[in-house]
């Protein structure tokens, strides 16, 4: 059974065919001033971990709520639009349209002991709500 759930706040036809194209033409989907003021009134309690590759990643890197906060308002302010794709949070689970963001950031790197550039892409959605961010993607460039 496909679960057709949407809980995003952007809708539209599901790709539900095994091996359908994901990609959603003409964003991004949520404006950035939205995004940027959710952050900015909710703070760290706007961020849902939504899928267990993100909370598993998240975990990885040692990221903390206000690690993932500092991310995500320094991509959407300024980072690099990537695209938009439709999310599935796990086999037949809910599904939510995404933005893909690309950060460069100088990063001090113990074991290196130097600042070195990391590239950062995250992914996310608007929930139905405006109320929360789901952060269904957090991970390093090497990690894709």
């Amino acid at each position: 059974m496909v679960n057709k759930t949407i809980v995003s706040g952007f809708t539209g036809d599901l790709p539900l065919d095994e091996g359908a194209c994901r990609k959603i033409a003409g964003g991004p989907l949520y404006p950035a001033g939205e995004v940027l003021a959710l952050l900015a009134r909710e703070r760290e309690q706007a961020i849902e971990l939504w899928t267990r590759k993100c909370k598993s990643d998240v975990q990885k890197y040692g990221l903390n709520l206000d690690d993932l906060h500092g991310l995500l308002d320094e991509a959407v302010g300024n980072g690099n639009y990537r695209g938009s794709e439709w999310c599935v949070q796990r086999p037949n689970g809910p599904w939510a349209a995404c933005d893909v963001y690309r950060l460069f950031r100088n990063e001090w790197i113990e074991y290196a002991h130097k600042f070195m550039k990391m590239e950062y892409y995250l992914k996310f959605a608007m929930a139905r709500s405006g109320q929360l961010l789901l952060l269904v993607s957090c991970h390093l460039s090497e990690d894709r």
